[in-house]
């Protein structure tokens, strides 16, 4: 039994390269949905539809405990999954809850009901479905009162990052950051609020500004698994190797992989 990394394509590997680093004793089966992403311009019930197929497939691999390490699954799926589909013996979790409860200095695991916090102006960039499904303000809402969230969609940045066009991708980054500061000029703090955006946090925090504070998600996804998995130890996977599986060319996918981290992976067919 191993745990889960799931994606639409590449971001997730942010996630897995940081839970990897944090868990060097858990084995992890990574799966790229790369053959039908990107996922942020599609409808809910393709993004449920496919997300569901991917985590089956990670249950095969014996993963009882996948992880949607992308944000447009988790904003756009998850709760729907929870509710109407995950059999009881197994767990699949989002990436957004770790990041709030960073946001709102809450521990892990903390469930005490929502109240005031420091930041009360709070930017969120994310894909156009991950904003339409406004999942992000329904889980702060659980844990935070009075906070102004104002959400830009940013199309195009994925796939300029899959494409491993850094020169579009920062062009549209700091478009998308200038449309935001015309609705919110003062932003106390920025969410990323996509797994392929800590390639371009750099690039975020320079249009911002110094006097915003950042939030990426993977070392804080890192840590919330951790405690997870102190507490449910039942699903800490056993064995020692990472696989990587993808729906699209594996050869393809593999080299974009490999530009992407700057290290060697080696994908095979999903």
């Amino acid at each position: 039994m191993a745990v889960g990394i799931f994606d639409s394509g590449l971001g997730g590997l942010t996630v897995l390269d940081a839970v990897s680093r944090r868990l060097p004793e858990v084995p992890f089966v990574y799966y790229g949905d790369n053959a039908h992403a990107p996922y942020g311009v599609r409808s809910a019930d393709d993004i449920f539809a496919l997300t569901c197929a991917g985590v089956e497939r990670l249950w095969q691999e014996g993963c009882d405990l996948v992880v949607l390490a992308c944000n447009t699954a988790s904003a756009a799926a998850l709760r729907r999954m929870q509710e109407t589909w995950v059999p009881a013996e197994k767990r699949v979790l989002g990436v957004f809850v770790p990041l709030i409860e960073a946001l709102t200095e809450r521990q892990w695991g903390d469930n005490s009901p929502p109240r005031e916090v420091a930041v009360k102006h709070v930017a969120l960039f994310a894909t156009p479905a991950t904003v339409a499904s406004r999942a992000f303000q329904r889980e702060l809402a659980f844990r935070a009162i009075g906070v102004d969230v104002e959400a830009q969609p940013c199309g195009g940045v994925v796939d300029a990052i899959e494409q491993g066009d850094e020169i579009l991708a920062e062009a549209l980054v700091r478009s998308h950051v200038e449309a935001l500061r015309r609705r919110m000029p003062n932003p106390e703090a920025a969410i990323l609020g996509c797994t392929h955006y800590p390639l371009m946090e750099k690039v975020f925090q320079e249009a911002l500004g110094p006097g915003v504070r950042v939030y990426s998600q993977a070392n804080l996804v890192a840590e919330s698994l951790a405690d997870y998995l102190t507490r449910h130890p039942e699903f800490h996977g056993t064995g020692s190797a990472t696989r990587y599986l993808t729906t699209g060319d594996p050869a393809s996918v593999t080299n974009k992989a490999t530009q992407f981290l700057r290290h060697r992976i080696a994908f095979e067919a999903a």
